[in-house]
């Protein structure tokens, strides 16, 4: 109840003097407390609720305010180990207590990765590193990008103008667009392939009185929080007119005249060309009173999930809300609202050009379509390529990667919370939901982490469950205590004269799996078990 009553005071001033947003400015600011306290008072909500929000992420925490550069500690960059290097280097220029870290910048296909001035670099020597420091100067972000089939989400756009017509033909007829993604079998890209439809049918049977000044939101978890996964990215930074299409013809649909983008802070680039692509629609008055909304993260992982995402745009602590009620009945402020992806924002007008029936002839029968996956720097052509369902993984591999640099041991599919994929399995995959389900593993953002043949699959373990520990939101035991218990077990048994006990680290598993609320603490379990089971 004290969460509904905070969310409703912090309502009050809505998006445009957002709480999350000046918890964040105060916090880059290292302004003293009694800014703090007199923001809570302007909201008239307690300082605990101020300072629970600040401390919670890694860019705003105050042990963290004096970060002058963030190292990438992303799960490619740690495999391809360049990170330690990066960092000795990084201790000329420095105070050790001035290099914070980054959870992934989005440079897994050439590691090196750190984030300094508002931008993400990659640095291949230490000449290059220091010339970055010095000169400040901006870095492209390059890699490959290609298409094994009808183009959906790289192609290009000819014309911003036309390219929003289409909404036109839509405006008036929402079930009509509804019953198009229906038929596409369109399914969320965020990792869970949960079907599109449902969420606008939902959100659009729920009343709308706007004489009590009632509203709903389209929300883009823009969050892409998976290390080895930059394909919201590539969407924000290439497409964004793909992308805020989607959620302006969302809008239309369900009757919701705002969309907000929470976008990883980690991406300042993705940030940069939303807005201004947001900037050229309102020039062009192409949307005509519906409004966009760009919120940046802070630096939370667990923002990646759909209910926390909710609480950090409301200024709350980003825990998981326990469901039901869903986003689609109770979301942003406790409004309706359809919560989904990039990429599956991104399928929208390609879906209502061209008819659901086009998009469902791609792919199989139940993940149809096209999907985009990240390769990382241990294939000889890393990069982004937009994939048609039901392709042979081997075929992704060999024909688009261009093979492997070194000895590959294991792949992990899908981020963290993804399998543990052995070299020899991937001969037979498909790239799909069900191939990779019904074989123990998870298809999620389709990022693809290479794990070589020497690196210790027990300190890639460790790694996952210190990753989760950190990034826990800690409101439910099992992920907030059982992460750490795990971490700490795999580093005792490395370093110590310890031997972990089967069973006990099997009920440690099983309790994570059963009892946590989200999918961070149920589905770490997932590639541990994989692991165990072949290595």
């Amino acid at each position: 109840m004290a969460n509904k009553n905070i969310r409703s005071l912090s309502s009050r001033k809505e998006l445009n003097d957002n709480l999350f947003e000046n918890i964040a400015d105060l916090s880059h600011k290292n302004a003293p407390k009694s800014d703090f306290q007199e923001l809570a008072k302007r909201f008239m909500i307690d300082d605990s609720v101020i300072a629970g929000t600040a401390s919670f992420y890694d860019f705003t925490r105050e042990s963290n305010r004096n970060k002058k550069i963030h190292v990438c500690s992303g799960t490619a960059c740690m495999v391809a180990n360049t990170q330690n290097k990066l960092h000795q280097h990084l201790e000329n220029h420095f105070d050790k207590d001035e290099i914070g870290h980054a959870v992934c910048v989005g440079r897994c296909h050439t590691n090196n990765a750190f984030m300094f001035n508002d931008n993400t670099y990659s640095a291949q020597n230490e000449n290059e590193l220091n010339s970055i420091i010095d000169s400040k100067k901006y870095q492209k972000n390059i890699y490959n990008i290609a298409c094994n089939t009808t183009p959906i989400l790289t192609s290009k756009i000819e014309d911003i103008a036309s390219f929003y017509k289409l909404a036109e033909v839509y405006k008036n007829s929402p079930q009509q667009a509804i019953q198009e993604i229906k038929i596409s079998n369109l399914r969320g890209r965020g990792g869970a392939g949960f079907p599109f439809w449902f969420k606008l049918d939902a959100v659009i049977k729920e009343p709308f009185d706007s004489a009590q000044g009632a509203q709903k939101y389209i929300v883009c978890n823009a969050d892409e929080g998976d290390p080895g996964a930059y394909s919201d990215m590539y969407l924000m930074e290439h497409q964004p007119h793909k992308v805020l299409f989607g959620m302006y013809l969302s809008g239309l649909t369900v009757g919701a005249n705002t969309g907000v983008l929470y976008i990883r802070g980690e991406y300042p680039d993705s940030i940069r060309i939303v807005d201004e692509a947001i900037s050229a629609l309102k020039e062009k008055n192409l949307i005509g009173d519906f409004k966009f909304k760009i919120i940046r993260g802070q630096g939370s992982y667990i923002c990646g999930e759909e209910t926390a995402l909710l609480s950090s745009i409301e200024g709350l602590r980003p825990e998981v809300r326990v469901r039901p009620p869903y986003p689609t009945q109770y979301g942003l402020y406790g409004k309706p609202t359809v919560l989904s992806n990039v990429e599956t924002f991104a399928n929208i007008h390609w879906i209502l050009e061209n008819g659901g029936k086009a998009y469902s002839a791609l792919g199989t029968k139940n993940s149809t379509g096209t999907k985009l996956v990240s390769l990382d720097s241990f294939f000889n052509s890393p990069g982004m390529y937009e994939i048609e369902m039901g392709t042979p993984l081997k075929t992704v591999f060999d024909e688009f990667g261009n093979g492997l640099k070194s000895e590959i041991k294991a792949f992990q599919i899908g981020g963290p919370l993804g399998g543990i994929v052995p070299f020899d399995k991937i001969k037979d995959l498909t790239l799909d939901f069900e191939s990779l389900n019904s074989n123990g593993f998870l298809l999620g953002h389709a990022s693809v982490v290479s794990i070589p043949k020497d690196f210790p699959m027990i300190q890639f373990l460790e790694h996952l469950m210190e990753f989760t520990a950190d990034e826990s939101c800690g409101k439910c035991y099992p992920c907030r205590i059982g992460s750490f218990r795990g971490m700490e077990m795999l580093q005792k048994a490395q370093h110590e004269n310890y031997k972990i006990d089967r069973q006990l680290f099997d009920d440690l598993l099983e309790t994570l799996e059963i009892g946590s609320l989200c999918a961070l603490g149920g589905g770490i379990p997932l590639p541990v078990k994989n692991a165990l089971q072949v290595f």
